[in-house]
């Protein structure tokens, strides 16, 4: 064997280890990333168990705690808060805990009725008494269809690393047949 045939093996034998290697590490980041699905609620969520929660804000909070978690959960939480404001559905009674206990559940059934999703720096506490009043109507959460269907496994890469040794072991072949 000539001395260039030499050079294309040992570049086709390293094109196909590291194509190989990059797959590999392609898959592996592929399947950190793939969600696992399951039939069972999430830890924590109290809606799908004991029945439906609702979070208020904490009777006796103080009330420098009660607005700085409002505007947390108005603001960085994310929760919507347009029902609260003047001339909102929940406006009235407008009183800082009527506010505050109309946020904190907002944010609560958004994140997954998770306990930690209920403290507020302790200003909250879950409660099964619905606190919807007049046209003021507290959102609940309810499992859906499409969060507990199954997903397939992801295609197996090791088909694509196949084909690349099949396509060298040719390339060889029809290099070393001319």
């Amino acid at each position: 064997m000539a001395l260039k045939d030499w050079i294309f093996l040992s570049f086709l034998v390293i094109k196909c280890f590291v194509v190989l290697k990059v797959e590999g590490m392609v898959q592996e980041k592929e399947d950190a990333t793939i969600p696992i699905t399951t039939l069972s609620p999430p830890e924590g969520n109290t809606t799908f168990l004991g029945g439906t929660t609702w979070c208020v804000a904490r009777a006796g909070a103080r009330q420098f705690d009660l607005q700085n978690a409002l505007d947390w959960a108005c603001g960085l939480g994310m929760a919507d808060c347009r029902p609260i404001q003047a001339g909102g559905p929940c406006f009235e009674p407008n009183t800082l805990l009527s506010h505050a206990s109309f946020a904190f559940n907002t944010y609560y059934q958004q994140n997954g009725n998770s306990d930690i999703a209920c403290n507020f720096g302790g200003t909250a506490m879950l409660t099964k008494i619905n606190p919807s009043h007049e046209k003021c109507i507290y959102v609940t959460s309810s499992p859906r269809i499409e969060n507990m269907k199954s997903e397939a496994p992801p295609f197996p890469k090791e088909r694509l690393s196949i084909m690349w040794w099949k396509i060298a072991m040719i390339l060889l072949l029809l290099y070393r047949g001319s």
